[in-house]
């Protein structure tokens, strides 16, 4: 398996949402990750794939909701969340694809 395709294992897709796009303003990206990928795996793949300096990662872990469907109980699976804060200077347009 190349290095690149790690790096896409690590890093999911990006979150496009109302409090990803107020971190946005603030040099810092959101992006769902592996359940196992740690802040040095994170950082190494936004590096590599994006080309840009990255000063922090700080992970959540969002619990899935219970939903029901068709009256049965079902669970969404759980989410890990990664805000990248970028260096000064780096940007990630995270409206075109890799």
């Amino acid at each position: 398996m190349s290095a690149k395709a790690q790096h896409y294992d690590v890093i999911r897709k990006p979150i496009i949402t109302e409090k990803a796009s107020m971190a946005s303003e603030n040099g810092a990206v959101v992006f769902e990750v592996a359940m196992g990928a740690n802040k040095p795996q994170i950082k190494e793949a936004v590096e590599a794939l994006f080309g840009v300096k990255v000063k922090a990662v700080n992970t959540v872990i969002t619990k899935g909701k219970v939903k029901r469907f068709r009256g049965t109980v079902g669970t969404r699976n759980d989410v890990k969340k990664a805000y990248v804060t970028l260096v000064e200077g780096n940007t990630i347009d995270v409206t075109t694809g890799l």
